[in-house]
């Protein structure tokens, strides 16, 4: 169990965008050159189709079942997710209806508990992405659990690649750690996104399916994260069971009182 709320955590701290190492996926009809295609856009339309998708709303409230699966353990939870656009974001894990930990991100400050250690941490994104090999910040977060592209594509250079409807963009970059996007040819949304880091061993693939189109924006309500490292996988299988728009959430987080605090090197 102990194991089990680690991940968890780390999860909704930096999965999506820990470093990974790329899982070579071919298509079975092959990969078009945009060039050679009667759709083909360039990159830029592509982003720009994509940045058009409606994305206005101030709060959402999730309610979430998560599955996780490694080679060593197997196990559920329940997980409710409070949401202030580009403000802040509350994660509460449950067990048989007992919250085991707590987090609360900022773009500023990272803090979290877990009950069964009675441990908390409280600190910048800075140790927690030196620990990993990542640029870490709320804004990724934020788009992972969205559905959103983590980075600014705007701001980035891609090559791109078309099939099955999906268009493909591979960050240009000379660094150790890359990153992929897969969007959809018909609605410009995010159907994956990927981030590895080759010398390190580590990859961690974000699947999006089940969309479905609020007034406010589209929203995949089944993530599949599946993450890889030397030593094994592991995947974690997030279903949104409840969603609201709007709403005025409140956001308590305090740490109780005898929980020692830890220090991440």
């Amino acid at each position: 169990m102990n194991t089990f709320l680690k991940n968890i955590r780390l999860l909704f701290l930096v999965s999506v965008v820990s470093s990974l190492a790329l899982v070579s996926c071919k298509s079975k009809t092959g990969v078009v050159d945009l060039t050679k295609n009667e759709n083909k856009k360039s990159v830029n339309k592509i982003i720009e189709n994509y940045y058009n998708n409606k994305n206005e709303f101030k709060t959402v409230y999730i309610k979430a079942a998560v599955a996780y699966a490694s080679e060593k353990q197997n196990q559920n939870v329940s997980v409710e997710i409070k949401l202030k656009k580009n403000e802040q974001i509350l994660v509460s894990v449950r067990f048989l209806g007992i919250t085991m930990a707590k987090a609360s991100i900022t773009p500023t400050k990272v803090s979290y508990y877990e009950k069964v250690k009675g441990t908390y941490y409280e600190g910048d994104f800075s140790a927690i992405s030196e620990l990993l090999g990542a640029d870490l910040d709320f804004d990724k977060l934020q788009n992972m659990l969205l559905g959103r592209a983590i980075d600014n594509l705007k701001e980035g250079k891609y090559s791109e690649t078309f099939t099955d409807q999906v268009y493909r963009l591979d960050e240009e970059s000379d660094g150790n750690t890359k990153k992929s996007f897969y969007i959809d040819g018909n609605n410009f949304t995010i159907n994956k996104q990927e981030i590895t880091q080759a010398k390190e061993g580590r990859m961690i693939q974000v699947v999006y399916s089940n969309k479905k189109e609020f007034t406010e924006m589209t929203l995949p309500l089944t993530l599949n994260i599946d993450s890889y490292q030397k030593n094994g996988k592991a995947e974690i299988n997030i279903e949104y069971n409840t969603v609201s728009f709007n709403e005025e959430l409140s956001f308590p987080y305090s740490v109780p009182n005898d929980y020692k605090r830890i220090i991440i090197k």
